[in-house]
């Protein structure tokens, strides 16, 4: 009873903590977690969004491809069992979209389609977090800053996409050091993790991992920019997102 006690009382402590923390150090939390220089090629845009053409990546393996290349650059451990570590992953119409149909195109029930952070516009994860180790960037990027987290998962909560991943284990454990991208940090067991929308490397004037392996089919670019080669595929094609009567405002667009 009293080992039981003083954990609670610990954890209530550390809580207490974060949300001093959170409360006076605010705009200190804006950019805790973006310690990425960026230097004149850095990429920029006043809203990031991606594409993502589902004909193109319809199936497990060509999705693996993408997640591979993320999960390579982010250090993102593989965790056999219930308990794998995930930033992008394939799933099916039904699971996706939330959009149960049973006289579906065969070919669409079929299909798979990549899942990740949506980034979203008004983003529940962002409110909920006790501690500002989730925060919203002027870019619209969901960041995150992994030495505020204390592993309370509300932020997992919050979300209505399911796209975050906990470190139930040490992940560390499940990592090739041989492999290791030494430019990204890895995380602890404790710490909730996502897509980040490949921050580190647009500071490097890159684009995302999973843009880069995907053959044209995952478009990234600038929502607010009429201009942009992303609002163009946008407006050739009829795109759906995920679960739009949320209200959150997702910032990665199917095409179907």
């Amino acid at each position: 009873m009293n080992h039981t006690r003083r954990n609670f009382l610990k954890f209530a402590g550390l809580t207490a903590a974060g949300l001093c923390v959170a409360s006076a150090g605010g705009v200190m939390a804006a950019g805790a977690g973006a310690t990425y220089k960026e230097g004149a090629q850095a990429l920029k845009a006043k809203r990031w969004g991606m594409v993502i053409d589902s004909k193109k990546v319809g199936t497990k393996e060509a999705i693996d491809v993408l997640a591979k290349a993320c999960h390579d650059v982010h250090n993102v451990p593989n965790i056999p069992g219930k308990q794998n570590i995930m930033w992008i992953w394939a799933a099916g119409f039904e699971q996706a979209f939330d959009q149960p149909n049973n006289f579906m195109d065969e070919g669409l029930e079929k299909r798979q389609f990549p899942i990740l952070c949506n980034h979203c516009t008004n983003a529940p994860c962002v409110r909920v977090c006790p501690t500002q180790a989730t925060y919203k960037r002027p870019d619209g990027i969901v960041a995150m800053d992994y030495h505020r987290c204390i592993g309370c998962r509300y932020c997992m909560a919050g979300c209505p996409f399911g796209a975050r991943s906990f470190n139930f284990m040490e992940p560390r454990l499940h990592l090739d050091v041989t492999k290791l991208n030494k430019d990204f940090p890895t995380r602890m067991r404790g710490v909730v993790e996502k897509c980040n929308f490949c921050v580190e490397r647009l500071a490097q004037g890159k684009q995302p991992a999973c843009v880069e392996v995907s053959n044209g089919a995952v478009v990234y670019g600038d929502l607010s920019d009429p201009n942009s080669e992303i609002r163009k595929i946008l407006r050739e094609h009829y795109t759906i997102r995920r679960k739009p009567s949320l209200g959150t405002e997702p910032s990665v667009y199917y095409i179907i």
